[in-house]
């Protein structure tokens, strides 16, 4: 039988440094990788202030870290990381989906990720593509108002 997956390829908020990184240490130690999602597409959403990914092309990107909890802290870190994404929400904002990554130093892993699930705002303006798929190069990620995602 597999291991049970306990990692989660994040690319925005929930990254090390970044404002929600306290969310991602709920669960406890974890270990950061950098790491690239190939086939997927980032975008930057306004006023919300947070990225989104969507499928994209072969050769789109989305860079980001693997975070790789132990079975407990996977277990204590899930709840916290669902929520924030409105996994559970009516309708969801973001499906939790397993796709694999490659990972800088090499190798390639399975993991979760949050793949943005709100279609319909996607058609409405402030939907800004981030060129390089990587939104730590944004001028401009702060939070809109304090308690937004």
């Amino acid at each position: 039988m597999a291991d049970p997956l306990t990692r989660v390829f994040v690319y925005g908020t929930l990254m090390p440094g970044e404002r929600n990184a306290g969310v991602a240490a709920r669960g406890g130690p974890f270990e950061a990788a950098p790491a690239r999602l190939p086939g997927f597409r980032l975008l930057h959403l306004l006023p919300e202030a947070y990225p989104v990914i969507v499928p994209g092309q072969p050769g789109e990107q989305v860079r980001g870290y693997v975070l790789t909890y132990p079975q407990d802290g996977w277990d204590r870190a899930l709840p916290f990381l669902d929520a924030l994404e409105g996994v559970h929400e009516t309708p969801p904002l973001y499906t939790r989906e397993c796709v694999t990554v490659r990972l800088d130093g090499g190798g390639s892993v399975p993991v979760w990720v949050y793949v943005y699930a709100a279609a319909g705002r996607l058609d409405q303006p402030g939907v800004v593509p981030v060129p390089g798929g990587d939104w730590r190069h944004l001028p401009d990620r702060t939070r809109p108002r304090p308690g937004d995602r």
